[in-house]
């Protein structure tokens, strides 16, 4: 029997009130606790918890095959202290609090999945801790795991209206570092080389580098620039996020990127970064997403709607190493990031109970008959 409603509201609220930002490892290691205490309860096997480059993560391994892996993350983007200032709280159907959507809730979601499992024993869990700030740590990890496996199921939260997440562009992350030269602004300017000018050419020629047709994204986001208000400045910096549906838009973005000059005679700019995550495509999920469809009809969730989103998450890995991959199996909500950010409780308990069926229709599919 699925956990009840009540359980699962119990389950997310200790999730929620073990905050986990990203890169504070002694919170991180005090909500893998949490995390591993909840998982041995639920699911009656004991996870392991270890550390990858001081990063730690969990894994319940599974103990037969073929294995269906559950793929997350427990870090989140609020720092210590956000609970004081937006504790969990529960009003009606809507449950609140940081990182109470993404994603929390699809945590308990996967515990409760795995707990009534047909088979349970088929079915991996792999959390990370890093996949907020681009899963440096986490991708080796996502790749190791995921690599034996049949298909992952990722319970990040659902798309609106509890679609799932059928394709994710890929990412590219990029800083640029504008080098040129300081001198007096009233004095004499013409000595120095200004790097707030070519910071100006730069964000536009990044601009020119997208494509709306093909829905390629090219946004600078952070800048900073100068010291003073009467000084040429001498450096300035560039933060800059790509998004592409496919790997060679991703690749045609990084070698224009690379290819551009400075446009101020002096000025120097050192570009780091480059293709964070490769897209998670259609074709990837198209497997999944049948079974995904089915079981939803079976176990009364209804007609399940489908859709591509721009923002990348761990699945993105798994299925560009050639795993079938379904991503935004988790929470119904809204708000990811935002200080309001929610979930529909009522979604809960069916949603986890769809995906125990999908985990077992998904080890069905890869099990071979035996012969005789």
């Amino acid at each position: 029997m699925t956990p009840s409603r009540e359980t699962l509201v119990d389950l997310l609220r200790v999730l929620v009130e073990a905050e986990t930002p990203t890169g504070d490892t002694d919170a991180l290691e005090r909500g893998f606790g949490v995390l591993s205490s909840l998982t041995a309860s639920m699911t009656a096997r004991q996870p392991v918890v270890d550390h990858l480059d001081g990063t730690p993560y969990l894994y319940l391994a599974p103990v037969a095959n073929p294995s269906v892996l559950i793929l997350g993350h427990l870090d989140t983007v609020w720092p210590i202290g956000t609970l004081t200032q937006l504790p969990f709280c529960v009003k009606g159907d809507v449950a609140t609090g940081p990182g109470v959507f993404d994603m929390k809730a699809g945590l308990a979601i996967a515990l409760a999945a795995i707990a009534v499992c047909a088979t349970a024993d088929h079915v991996g869990l792999l959390v990370t801790s890093d996949e907020e700030t681009g899963s440096s740590t986490g991708r080796a990890l996502v790749e190791r795991y995921a690599a034996t496996a049949c298909a992952v199921l990722v319970p990040e939260p659902a798309a609106p209206g509890g679609a799932v997440k059928m394709a994710r562009k890929g990412v590219g992350l990029y800083e640029f570092q504008v080098v040129g030269r300081e001198a007096h602004a009233g004095l004499e300017p013409e000595r120095g080389v200004n790097a707030s000018i070519e910071l100006a050419s730069l964000i536009n020629d990044l601009t020119t580098f997208a494509d709306p047709d093909s829905g390629t994204t090219v946004t600078p986001t952070k800048a900073t620039a100068g010291v003073t208000s009467n000084t040429v400045p001498a450096e300035a910096t560039l933060a800059a996020d790509v998004r592409a549906w496919t790997l060679p838009e991703l690749e045609r973005v990084d070698a224009a990127v690379r290819r551009r000059t400075a446009r101020v005679p002096g000025a120097k700019v050192l570009v780091t970064g480059g293709i964070n995550r490769p897209p998670l495509e259609a074709s990837s999920s198209a497997s999944l997403l049948e079974l995904a469809r089915q079981a939803a009809l079976d176990t009364g969730l209804g007609g399940l709607a489908a859709t591509g989103v721009g923002g990348g998450s761990d699945g993105n890995f798994t299925a560009a190493i050639g795993i079938p991959t379904l991503d935004g199996v988790g929470a119904v909500g809204g708000g990811a990031h935002a200080r309001d950010e929610w979930v529909d409780l009522t979604c809960l308990e069916p949603r986890a109970r769809w995906l125990a069926a999908v985990a077992e229709r998904a080890v069905a599919r890869f099990t071979v008959p035996a012969e005789g």
